[in-house]
């Protein structure tokens, strides 16, 4: 076996190694916490299943997709935490095998989607353009209503990069400047492309509507208090469509927020987390409720990128005696409340981060009971909370 704790690698990642070589009861000493909070058993249970996954214990190793422990047969992904003596203070080993990603270049996705959509709108502004008569200019008009209606009502414009709404804005301006040959054209008789067009326009209101829609008999959890000041905006909300939480019960309801800044966009220029108009907000509580869980140690995410880590990162989960709120991804060092504090709706829990499974600066926030996921319903917020809609807070 190789040296399991090759030269360079962080103090976590040692701790790890020292840990999983070592003898079960040496863990109370190697990991007093973390045996504390677990439990022995527990523990070996989670090892063994890690052998039975990797086989025989060979290294922890960093990467930029977190910690890889690995064996003779395999690898998993972990997450760790180290004391300033050495201790594991925290763990948390994936379920899973990890299979490593090949790493190739590649095109920035926001730039893929800026050429496609640039090529859309170009064709239909061409269409528009050159209409043979009045009937099949409309036919054109209705077509481009309806992608427009699909991109922006399902799609969340103030997320996409300035160039391609740049892009999709001067397409709009200049496919409408085609109105000005309508006098000098014949009326027509395309009244089937018309017809299309109508149909994919009304398709497109459907689509939209119906994903915006609540869940039937959906229970929605009680009042609460917007926990942010200031302009958000929705980027996962709503319907299957529309949020990508839906995949799981207790999650159904919930939302992820971005804040907007003086432009309408989240962020100002550069890719530091303090460019992202979210970072650094307060956050208060929504309810008045017993702290469950409350962490504040898990380090922040580099945007665009994902390590392993807690999914829900730095938190509070508050029971409210009749549902459970989670606040997700908070900065570290923020969080102002811990285990089994009582708390008071409008009291400062936190600060916005970008921690656990998120590639930029956001608050995610649901509420459950019983393991089902609610519906949220904030005190002065009227309407459907979906994507790409902007919630204006009071202070």
């Amino acid at each position: 076996m190789r040296d399991p704790m090759p030269g360079g690698q962080p103090p976590e990642a040692r701790a790890l190694a020292r840990f999983l070589t070592a003898d079960p009861d040496q863990w109370p000493r190697l990991a007093p916490r973390v045996t504390d909070q677990v439990g022995t058993d527990t523990l070996a249970r989670i090892v063994r299943a890690t052998a039975d996954r990797i086989g025989a214990f060979d290294t922890v190793r960093d990467s930029p997709d977190g910690l890889i422990v690995s064996g003779s047969t395999g690898h998993v992904r972990a997450w760790a935490q180290a004391g300033p003596d050495g201790e594991l203070t925290a763990l948390r080993i994936e379920g899973a095998r990890y299979t490593p990603p090949r790493r190739r270049p590649r095109l920035p996705a926001s730039l893929i989607r800026a050429v496609c959509v640039g090529l859309v709108v170009l064709w239909n502004a061409l269409t528009l353009w050159t209409a043979a008569d009045r009937t099949a200019w409309a036919g054109d008009l209705a077509i481009l209503a309806a992608c427009w209606v699909v991109v922006e009502g399902c799609g969340a414009p103030a997320t996409h990069p300035r160039p391609l709404r740049r892009t999709v804005g001067a397409g709009a301006v200049a496919a409408l400047a085609s109105a000005g040959r309508l006098p000098g054209l014949p009326t027509g008789h395309g009244v089937l492309r018309l017809a299309v067009g109508a149909l994919l326009l009304a398709a497109a209101g459907w689509l939209v509507g119906a994903a915006r829609r609540p869940r039937r008999r959906a229970p929605l959890s009680r009042p609460l208090l917007f926990p942010l000041e200031g302009s958000w905006y929705v980027v996962q909300g709503g319907g299957r469509l529309l949020n990508h939480h839906t995949r799981v019960p207790e999650q159904r309801g919930a939302l992820d927020l971005v804040a907007l800044g003086r432009y309408g966009t989240r962020t100002r220029r550069g890719r530091e987390l303090t460019a992202y108009a979210a970072y650094g907000r307060p956050v208060r509580s929504p309810c008045d409720g017993r702290v469950i869980s409350a962490v504040d140690t898990v380090r922040d995410q580099k945007p665009g990128e994902i390590r392993y880590q807690p999914p829900y990162g730095n938190h509070v989960f508050l029971d409210t005696g009749r549902e459970i709120v989670k606040l997700a991804h908070l900065r570290p060092g923020s969080v102002t409340v811990t285990e089994g504090d009582t708390v008071r709706a409008g009291r400062l829990l936190g600060e916005v981060g970008n921690t656990g499974n998120t590639t930029e600066p956001h608050l995610h926030i649901h509420a459950e009971r019983d393991g089902v996921g609610l519906d949220l319903a904030f005190t002065g917020v009227p309407g459907r909370l979906h994507r790409g809609r902007t919630i204006r807070a009071r202070s």
